[in-house]
């Protein structure tokens, strides 16, 4: 597929064939499946429909459209981008440029809340999400568990924009505040929240990345120290606002979790869990 060359009308399945390879020649490690994410979505219809449909004809213009996604793509734009969305824990989530792309990984997050908070519990959990980002994490957790109050916060005003409007399209009653990391509730009150969310900018500049890092806002992903300059900065922050016995829920990679265990221990937290890419500290000393 050449993305210069003029639209013409073909059947799907040779459109697809086309577009997988060329996605293949750039690099993409995920060639088919981004093929038919992006002609589905310029299409209207879903993935299924393609695979029960793969003999009709593209019309030229349909083809048109198709290959301007295909152009992007080939510059390793993520496909969340071109679509503008990304699924997240079983729901659908608007994205841009403004905010990270939610990744599978983060899940775990969710997945260990649900541990620790139990199902109706009797007194109401108080719940910070911050660099929230999209929201994906704050929102997911209010949707699980009802009982929650939720508050997203991140120092974006353009995260924070998608971040309402995801609450507004999934039904979630969350609280919203601009802040850098925890500065907009100082002074910090003593048990002003139960549990704190925090998948924070952990990416080290010296670290290799994929091309398609560099389309996502920098803001929300490299950081000094080793990619800990704000993860430890946030630990000594929620020592103050966490209640005795509070849970901070945090995500780096698995070569971090050591060393934020240990930042963590000079603040009064103890380390509950470590499962694939989220640490678990609870405070336990003011």
């Amino acid at each position: 597929m050449n993305a210069n060359s003029k639209p013409r009308a073909r059947a799907i399945r040779n459109w697809l064939h086309e577009a997988t390879i060329a996605l293949e020649h750039a690099g993409v490690t995920t060639p088919r499946l981004d093929a038919e994410v992006l002609l589905a979505h310029a299409l209207g219809v879903d993935r299924s429909w393609l695979i029960a449909h793969d003999e009709d004809q593209i019309s030229s213009d349909g083809a048109r459209k198709c290959e301007a996604l295909i152009a992007r793509r080939l510059t390793r734009e993520p496909v969340a981008y071109i679509v503008g969305r990304k699924e997240f824990y079983g729901r659908s989530f608007m994205v841009t440029p403004d905010v990270l792309i939610p990744r599978p990984e983060s899940e775990g997050i969710i997945d260990l809340l649900k541990d620790i908070v139990p199902r109706g519990a009797s007194s109401r959990q108080r719940v910070l999400d911050v660099g929230c980002g999209s929201g994906c994490l704050g929102i997911s957790a209010k949707l699980e568990l009802p009982e929650l109050d939720v508050t997203l916060a991140d120092i974006s005003p353009g995260a924070l924009t998608i971040a309402q409007k995801n609450a507004t399209q999934l039904g979630a009653d969350v609280t919203i505040v601009q802040s850098n990391l925890l500065a907009a509730f100082s002074p910090l009150p003593s048990s002003l929240f139960n549990l704190i969310l925090a998948n924070l900018p952990y990416v080290s500049r010296d670290w290799d990345v994929s091309p398609e890092i560099a389309h996502e806002p920098s803001i929300a992903l490299f950081a000094k120290d080793n990619g800990l300059r704000l993860i430890k900065k946030c630990i000594q922050q929620a020592s103050q606002a966490l209640s005795v016995d509070g849970y901070l829920l945090l995500e780096a990679d698995p070569c971090q979790h050591e060393e934020i265990i240990e930042h963590g221990e000079r603040y009064g937290f103890e380390m509950v869990e470590v499962r694939d890419y989220i640490v678990v500290l609870q405070y336990i000393d003011h």
